[in-house]
């Protein structure tokens, strides 16, 4: 039982940065249908990194001597200060998302399970239920973060796309640091 409620914390946890980037997604109110596969794509990642992780990540970070929440932070910073100069630009923001784009998005947000796969040996031998743990969980928090910045944005207008470049920021100097 205490395996299970570690794998699913866990999971939560590398939920966060993709729910913080679906806020400031769906508070754009990008009306692209392909936003509706972002929770999919999510979800893939974080089950298929760790595994990946678990069998060539130690290599990998050895080689390039970059641990992967650097890699992150500076994704998360960079789409944070990309929205904040269209904020005080006082322009509408529009992101234009294609598939490729999602993809990215969503392989960025899904590094650190990928670091997580490193050391998930030390929780589990079971790395089909973390990996169904973490694919479940990240799913769910960016369809709830695509939700409620879309709703939000209804309700709070320009305060949702400010509260977005603040958790972006946030957590991207969060992974660059920690």
């Amino acid at each position: 039982m205490r395996e299970i409620v570690s794998i699913l914390l866990i999971g939560v946890s590398l939920s966060m940065d993709t729910f913080s980037l679906s806020l400031t997604v769906g508070s754009l109110n990008n009306k692209k249908n392909i936003l509706k596969i972002f929770p999919l794509l999510v979800g893939l990642f974080h089950f298929f990194m760790p595994f990946i992780g678990n069998i060539i990540g130690i290599q990998i970070i050895k080689t390039l001597n970059i641990a992967s929440n650097v890699i992150l932070g500076i994704v998360l910073i960079i789409l944070g200060i990309n929205l904040a100069i269209h904020y005080f630009k006082d322009e509408s923001v529009e992101i234009n998302i294609n598939i490729i784009g999602l993809i990215i998005l969503a392989f960025s947000v899904s590094i650190d399970s990928f670091s997580v796969g490193l050391g998930i040996n030390n929780i589990t031998n079971n790395f089909l239920l973390a990996s169904i743990i973490f694919a479940l969980t990240s799913s769910l928090f960016t369809y709830l973060g695509l939700i409620i910045g879309k709703y939000g944005n209804k309700i709070i207008g320009k305060y949702a796309i400010f509260l977005g470049i603040i958790l972006l920021l946030f957590l991207g100097f969060f992974h660059l640091l920690g």
